[in-house]
């Protein structure tokens, strides 16, 4: 294998948006630095599962569940 090709791998503070700060490992910036987060896992609708509605375009979903209204979903 190569030498000296692939980025450093340091220790970082990682700032949450409530100001919780956790050490990672990262090829980001150099040792000790810090990245503050705009959204992170604790308030990002895809992990807390907030605020998710199913468009029905066209009656697509609507069908479905007629079609299959009887196997207990």
């Amino acid at each position: 294998m190569k030498k000296d090709i692939h980025p450093d791998y340091h220790v970082i503070d990682v700032k949450m948006t409530d100001g919780t700060i956790v050490q990672m490992k990262s090829t980001w910036g150099s040792e000790g630095d810090q990245l503050a987060l705009e959204i992170d896992p604790s308030v990002h609708p895809a992990w807390t599962g907030g605020g998710a509605r199913l468009m029905d375009a066209g009656g697509r979903v609507s069908k479905f569940k007629k079609k299959y209204e009887g196997l207990g979903f």
